[in-house]
């Protein structure tokens, strides 16, 4: 069974499910005002890779995550750009999902937009007003932090203790600055739905216990997102269920920052960096690679030297698979261990990789044993033993598909001209004429080429 950390009881303990065999999941989903970066990048590949483990364990996973599209943030980009707030949420929608195919996440169950959900929204925010968890201003309707006891719990802290930390209030008629917003009452020229309590829109705490409890119902399994989430946005969420009565998460999962330097990356300290300036020079398994080198709850470095590093692991990998032909596990579709008969020394290699992942998702260690498994196996076909090599090579293609890296055996056929392509392409990447090598990728992913760069220059293969 696995055993994950749960940040509500600040304890590694059983994932013990609501239905048997069965795992309803929600991981709080991008706000679509700007492309993906690298933190938006780990938590989607963290818990991709623990969904592909739920999967690959036996067990059915439900698994949701959101959009927000409605939001300050894609406001303020609609106006500067002049043009409306469905088209700057499309346009960034549509770049996420190309980033995270890329990434090899694969795609949500379900994907429950904001603005799909605002009826839904309404009636619970008159629900709390009812229930004197909620209360009007002029500004819109805000949540009263207070009518909910344990308020803090996911950040550990008392309300007194919150409150006193907390920063001036924004508001005159907030009864406390804890106190946040369910809606905001509607401004000239920005989108607006209508209320019993005033023409306005929801706040960003409001969506998601609306959509996850719609979804998977009440007291659902597991609720992730990054360690930036945890406090206030699901506090939040908490305290909304809590108050409407509703059971809410059973267990709360939260991923460490992505870090530069010694620094968590965030576009406040200058150091935000996309995701797509990480894919423009690297192979996309090399982050998959980097985010399963690191214990999901610690920080990661990523940098020229560690992805790099990552890149040369991948060499090997793909040489093993080259060696023994080994099939490509990963993508959209979820590997599920029953589906993959092996023999004995393949069987000890993911009984071993089990341990290692059900226990709070040690996916160095997992990675680890599976590296151990292609030594060993080189090592055993240099010997001659075949049968006995190709047991272990098939548990190490097998153990990383369950984990959502793939192994490139064959690039497929490349004609002459792509080549060509993907010489003119290295050549303007080392004169620093990305704009150049972003047309010839182009060019190249239009000719049917899934283009990769690998430590020697561009690397193509049939897609």
């Amino acid at each position: 069974m696995l055993r994950l950390y749960d940040t509500a009881r600040q304890a590694v303990q059983p994932l013990r499910t609501r239905d048997e065999g069965r795992v309803a999941m929600y991981v709080c989903g991008p706000t679509v005002y700007e492309v993906p970066h690298l933190g938006h990048g780990r938590f989607s590949l963290v818990w991709d890779v623990a969904r592909r483990w739920l999967t690959f364990s036996g067990l059915s996973v439900h698994y949701v995550s959101n959009i927000t599209d409605v939001d300050d943030k894609i406001i303020a980009k609609a106006a500067r750009e002049g043009v409306g707030e469905a088209d700057v949420a499309a346009r960034y929608e549509a770049d996420w999902w190309a980033t995270m195919a890329r990434l090899g996440v694969a795609r949500p169950d379900d994907v429950p937009h904001a603005t799909a959900y605002v009826d839904e929204m309404v009636a619970a925010i008159e629900e709390l007003l009812a229930r004197g968890a909620a209360y009007l201003a002029p500004e819109g309707v805000y949540f009263d932090v207070a009518s909910v006891p344990d308020y803090g719990l996911l950040a550990h802290q008392d309300l007194a203790d919150l409150r006193a930390g907390a920063r001036v209030e924004t508001s005159e008629h907030k009864r406390s600055p804890l106190d946040f917003a369910l809606w905001k009452a509607a401004k000239p020229g920005e989108p607006a739905w209508e209320a019993p309590f005033g023409r306005g829109r929801p706040g960003w705490h409001t969506e998601c216990v609306v959509m996850s409890l719609g979804l998977l119902g009440e007291g659902f399994d597991l609720h992730c997102g990054g360690l930036d989430l945890k406090f206030p946005h699901h506090e939040n969420e908490r305290a909304q269920a809590e108050a409407l009565g509703r059971p809410f998460a059973r267990h709360w999962g939260h991923n460490g920052f992505v870090m530069v330097g010694e620094d968590k990356m965030s576009k406040s300290l200058g150091n935000f960096t996309t995701l797509g300036d990480l894919l423009a020079t690297s192979d996309p398994r090399a982050y998959r690679l980097l985010v399963l080198r690191s214990h999901y709850r610690s920080p990661i470095e990523v940098s020229p030297a560690t992805t790099g590093d990552a890149e040369r692991a991948l060499a090997r990998l793909d040489a093993l698979a080259r060696r023994f032909d080994l099939p490509a596990l990963a993508g959209e579709r979820l590997e599920r261990r029953a589906d993959h008969p092996l023999g004995a020394s393949a069987g000890a290699v993911l009984d071993a990789m089990a341990l290692q992942m059900d226990d709070d998702l040690d996916t160095p260690g997992a990675v680890a044993t599976l590296f151990e498994a292609l030594g060993a196996a080189n090592a055993a076909a240099d010997r001659g033993e075949e049968d006995f090599a190709r047991d272990l090579a098939r548990a190490v293609a097998v153990g990383f598909g369950a984990l959502g890296l793939a192994l490139v055996a064959d690039a497929g056929e490349v004609d002459d001209l792509a080549r060509g392509l993907a010489t003119e392409r290295d050549e303007a990447r080392a004169q620093r004429d990305w704009t150049r090598a972003d047309q010839l990728r182009d060019e190249l992913v239009a000719r049917g080429y899934v283009v990769e760069d690998g430590p020697s220059g561009t690397v193509l293969r049939r897609a």
